[in-house]
């Protein structure tokens, strides 16, 4: 009789050095750096060091998220919580923004928690406005925000959090209803569940919170974390390594100029430069307040630093990587509209 590990779908994980040679990902990356270096060698040395520090500063984060995706596999609660998950939409929708508002993961920390609900059959509206609403606030940079800018719009960011992630959930849920999207992952990582046939029965009947006991559950685990960390983390280090020219060649003066006003134009201006220029979280918040206090309005801070949380570069690189190209178009428009509405709402009432 088979067992559980072999009637799963064997990932693509890196064996030896030939399939990393023929990575067109890593193959990119080399070529970038190769064509920085004839055009500007003195920036090649930085651009590494700006990769290895953003690599070595996520690791924990990227790590704790792989490792969650590959329990929840190994585990069988990837199972459980599609089932909790493809309850009544609107709850699921209210409880997924709520979860996402206040969880600490960051817009490259929570893609492989996305990546593993959606290989688990959790529906595509709760997960997306998971993780949309995630990358906005979290308890560290509610924190920061408050003590760099102001604790009126730390709290004003984590409602923002919430309510992009409603708007995402309920218009996703409305474009499944039409008949569209119906499929999100890319069809090369698309699975049936942690498994197949008598494997999926088994995986879904029952949780093994202690999965470690059984061989075959291990095996799942460890080729879980291969699969799914190697196939984001060389994504990840493309983005770091574009995140790094943005840095070397994007002057803060030069967003000052674009978004420093306070027409009502600075708005949608906001969130449309905070979705290429912005950088991280804990450094867009020094940013942001500079700028309020050079005349930039609350509304416009708050639509750039939504905006940049959940459309930055290296988040949309690792969602462009996960979903097919119209979830990934949808997550880029619903991070810029409800950028611009949250920043209109809090002009406007705040």
């Amino acid at each position: 009789m088979k067992t559980l590990a072999s009637r799963l779908p064997r990932p693509s994980v890196p064996s030896g050095w030939m399939p990393i040679l023929g990575d067109r990902v890593l193959w990119a990356l080399m070529a970038g750096i190769f064509l920085v270096g004839l055009l500007d060698s003195d920036q090649v040395g930085p651009s590494l060091v700006f990769m290895r520090k953003a690599l070595v500063g996520m690791a924990p984060f990227f790590a704790l998220a792989v490792a969650f995706a590959a329990y929840a596999k190994a585990s069988g609660l990837d199972q459980t919580l599609a089932r909790v998950f493809s309850g009544k939409p609107w709850v699921t929708i209210l409880a997924a923004a709520a979860t996402g508002a206040l969880s600490p993961f960051c817009s490259c920390g929570v893609i492989p928690v996305m990546a593993a609900m959606l290989r688990a059959g959790v529906p595509l509206a709760p997960v997306m406005a998971f993780c949309i609403a995630s990358p906005v606030m979290d308890p560290e940079m509610f924190i920061i925000t408050a003590a760099g800018i102001s604790t009126e719009f730390a709290v004003v960011k984590t409602f923002t959090a919430f309510g992009i992630g409603l708007l995402a959930g309920f218009t996703i849920y409305g474009l499944q209803r039409a008949g569209l999207l119906q499929q999100a992952l890319r069809p090369s990582l698309e699975t049936t569940g942690c498994c197949s046939g008598g494997a999926k029965k088994e995986a879904a009947a029952t949780v093994a919170w202690r999965f470690w006991g059984s061989p075959p559950r291990r095996e799942i685990f460890s080729r879980e974390v291969m699969s799914t960390g190697w196939f984001l983390g060389k994504w990840l280090t493309v983005a770091f390594f574009l995140e790094s020219l943005m840095v070397a060649y994007i002057p803060p003066e030069w967003i000052t100029r674009l978004v420093g006003g306070e027409n009502w134009m600075a708005i949608p201006l906001a969130a449309l430069v905070g979705i290429p220029a912005y950088m991280n979280g804990f450094a867009a918040v020094p940013l942001v307040g500079g700028l309020m206090q050079m005349g930039m309005s609350p509304g416009a801070g708050l639509a750039f630093m939504t905006a940049g949380a959940v459309s930055s570069i290296p988040a949309a690189l690792a969602v462009y990587a996960l979903v097919r190209r119209p979830v990934f178009l949808l997550y880029i428009l619903m991070g810029f509209v409800g950028s611009v509405l949250a920043g209109l709402a809090y002009t406007l009432y705040g």
